[in-house]
C-alpha cells in the first residue's frame, strides 16, 4: 500500500478514536440506528446513481490506485532511451527478446517489432490510455458522489432524530436516544466523507494524472523509436514531460 494513505488512514482514524476516548467511551459513539441510516443510505443512493458492476469496478480501481505502485517517470524514461540505443545499433528487430515490466510498453514494443505503422501504434496505445482514464475517471465519479452524500444522509439522520426528540419530549429516556441520533449520524457522515470517500477520490485523481504521464511518454517514445529517432534527442524530448526540477536522469 502507498506509505502516505496508510499514514493519513491510521493517523486519522487514530485521532479520532484518541480524541473520543480522552473523554468518555467509546461505546458512547456507537449507535446502530445512526450507522444504518449513512453507511446504508450512502451505499443505496449510490446503487441509484450508478450500477451495481460499475459501483464494484469503481472499488477494484481504488484498490488497484493504493496497492499497484506506478513506475516513476524518469525511471521510464532511462527505460525508453535504453532501448532506442538498442533499436539504434540493431534495428527495431533487436528489441524482439526485450523484457520489460511495464505491459503498455511491452505491448508498443511489441507492436513495432511486428512492423506496424508508427500512426497505428500510437493510435492504438491512445485507445488503451483514454481506456484507462475513462475508468479511472468513474471511479473517482463514484467515490466523489460517495463523499457528497455520506454528510447529505448524517443530516437526514440528523432530522429523524430531531423529529423523534420533538414527538417524545414528555418521556425524559426517549430525549437522549434521539438526541444520540441526530448528532452520531452528522459524525458518521463527516468521518466518511473527509477520512475515506473523498481522499479516495483524490487519490484516484492523482494516480491517473501520474498513469496518464507515463503513457504519454510511452507514446511519444515508441512512435521515436519507430522512426528512428537518435536516443539523444528522444531523451531530451521525453524530459520536457517532467518538470525542471526532475529532468536529471542518472
Amino acid at each position: 500500500m502507498d506509505i502516505a494513505t496508510l499514514i493519513g488512514i491510521v493517523s486519522g482514524f487514530a485521532l479520532v478514536l484518541g480524541s473520543i476516548l480522552l473523554n468518555s467511551p467509546l461505546s458512547a459513539f456507537f449507535n446502530i440506528s445512526g450507522l444504518a441510516i449513512v453507511v446504508g443510505g450512502t451505499i443505496s443512493a449510490t446503487l441509484i446513481m450508478q450500477k451495481l458492476n460499475v459501483v464494484m469496478g469503481a472499488v477494484s480501481v481504488a484498490m488497484n490506485a493504493f496497492f499497484v505502485k506506478t513506475e516513476p517517470a524518469e525511471q521510464l524514461i532511462k527505460e525508453l532511451v535504453n532501448v532506442a540505443t538498442k533499436a539504434k545499433k540493431g534495428g527495431i528487430l533487436a528489441l524482439e527478446n526485450e523484457k520489460v515490466d511495464n505491459h503498455f510498453l511491452a505491448r508498443g514494443i511489441r507492436m513495432s517489432v511486428d512492423g506496424i505503422e508508427p500512426s497505428e501504434i500510437s493510435y492504438a496505445l491512445q485507445i488503451e490510455r483514454n481506456s484507462l482514464v475513462s475508468r479511472h475517471e468513474t471511479g473517482q465519479s463514484v467515490f466523489k458522489f460517495m463523499g457528497s452524500t455520506a454528510p447529505a444522509m448524517g443530516m437526514i439522520g440528523t432530522l429523524i432524530g430531531l423529529v423523534q426528540m420533538l414527538l417524545n419530549m414528555s418521556d425524559p429516556a426517549m430525549i437522549g436516544p434521539a438526541m444520540a441520533v441526530a448528532l452520531l449520524t452528522t459524525f458518521y457522515g463527516a468521518v466518511l466523507a473527509f477520512l475515506i470517500f473523498n481522499p479516495i477520490a483524490e487519490k484516484l485523481a492523482d494516480r491517473t494524472n501520474a498513469e496518464k504521464l507515463n503513457m504519454d511518454i510511452i507514446i511519444t517514445g515508441i512512435d521515436s523509436i519507430t522512426k528512428g529517432v537518435n536516443p539523444r534527442i528522444l531523451e531530451d524530448k521525453l524530459l520536457s514531460f517532467l518538470a525542471p526540477k526532475a529532468r536529471k536522469i542518472k
